[in-house]
C-alpha cells in the first residue's frame, strides 16, 4: 500500500461515518414516526407493534455499526498522526492532516496555510513520498 491509499483509509471511512450519520437519523425519524395502528374491525382492537420493534432493532443495530466504525475511525486516525509525527518537515505534516484527516479541500489546505493551490500540489507530492519512506521504514521493522 502506497502513501496516498494508506492515508486515504481515513477519508474514506470518515464519509462512510458520515454516510451512516445520515442513514440513522433517517432511521430515526421513521421510528419516530410509526404509530399503533387499529383495526376498525370490532373483533380485535390490539395494536400492530411488530413494525415499530422491527424500526427500533433495526436502528439499534446500525447505531453499533456505526460506533464500531467511529472506534476504527478513531484508532487509524491515532496511527496515521503517529506517522504524520515522524516527518520531520511541519508544513508536510500540516498538509497532510488538512487533508486526510481533517478532509479538507484543496482550496481550504490553501487558504489555512497561505499558500497558492500549485504550491499545496507539489508539497502534497513532497509529503506522499516522505510518508512512503517512513511506512517502508515501519514494514523492515515489523518483518522478521
Amino acid at each position: 500500500m502506497n502513501a496516498k491509499e494508506y492515508l486515504n483509509q481515513a477519508r474514506w471511512l470518515d464519509e462512510h461515518i458520515n454516510t451512516k450519520l445520515d442513514d440513522v437519523s433517517r432511521l430515526r425519524s421513521m421510528a419516530q414516526r410509526i404509530t399503533a395502528s387499529y383495526d376498525h374491525e370490532p373483533v380485535s382492537h390490539t395494536r400492530n407493534v411488530t413494525s415499530m420493534q422491527d424500526a427500533i432493532i433495526r436502528l439499534m443495530e446500525e447505531e453499533e455499526k456505526l460506533n464500531a466504525d467511529i472506534d476504527r475511525l478513531v484508532d487509524l486516525k491515532r496511527e496515521i498522526n503517529s506517522v504524520l509525527r515522524q516527518i520531520d518537515d511541519p508544513d508536510s505534516q500540516m498538509l497532510l492532516e488538512l487533508r486526510y484527516l481533517c478532509c479538507r479541500s484543496w482550496e481550504e489546505i490553501a487558504q489555512t496555510m497561505h499558500i497558492n493551490i500549485r504550491t499545496a500540489y507539489r508539497l502534497h507530492g513532497s509529503a506522499l513520498r516522505r510518508v512512503d519512506e517512513v511506512l517502508h521504514r515501519k514494514n523492515i521493522g515489523e518483518s522478521p
